[in-house]
């Protein structure tokens, strides 16, 4: 084994779980808003964007593992915890554990959507813009990767792609549409 596995690795999953994070909020977006009706299924829509959720998850905790496991810079499990505890750009990876906190919090919402009011699950599921931004700006900021113009490419169009989504989000905003039927007085 290289003696550089973890550092790519966790650099290769730090990108992945945000194109991930990406995807999950995209389809999250076109089942909230229903901009695919008629050819879009609600109940695949939440599956995929469940399964997205859950991807990111694991390529979230994956990416952390991989830091603390790599030996070129130290992280224990302090500075992957506490924003503003880390040696090694504290502020950056701070944006990090933030974000990391974020993506918690929504997917354990998901997890208790049946359970919780609905009015609680949707304020902890719209922190989902905020997490966004707080990877992106921890990706920028932190990854050594940011001065390359492939992950520069990358990640402005993420971003930009976000933003769209977001915009359209906000044009439909509200409960999801669902299709009317008009009788004539039948």
């Amino acid at each position: 084994m290289s003696e550089h596995f973890w550092w790519h690795l966790s650099r290769a999953s730090g990108i992945v779980a945000w194109g991930l994070l990406l995807a999950s909020s995209l389809w999250g977006i076109l089942l909230a808003t229903r901009l695919l009706k008629p050819y879009d299924r609600p109940a695949w829509l939440r599956d995929l964007h469940t399964w997205l959720g859950a991807l990111t998850l694991l390529g979230t905790a994956l990416h952390v593992a991989a830091i603390v496991a790599d030996s070129y810079v130290h992280f224990g499990l302090a500075d992957v915890t506490v924003p503003l505890a880390s040696s090694w750009k504290p502020v950056a990876v701070a944006w990090g554990i933030v974000g990391a906190y974020l993506l918690a919090a929504v997917q354990a919402s998901s997890l208790l959507m049946r359970r919780i009011p609905r009015r609680l699950w949707r304020s902890i599921h719209l922190l989902s813009y905020a997490l966004f931004a707080t990877v992106s700006v921890h990706a920028f900021t932190a990854g050594t990767d940011r001065s390359k113009d492939a992950f520069q490419a990358f990640g402005i169009a993420i971003v930009a792609v976000m933003m769209g989504a977001t915009v359209l989000r906000a044009i439909h905003r509200g409960s999801p549409r669902t299709r009317v039927v008009v009788t004539d007085g039948v």
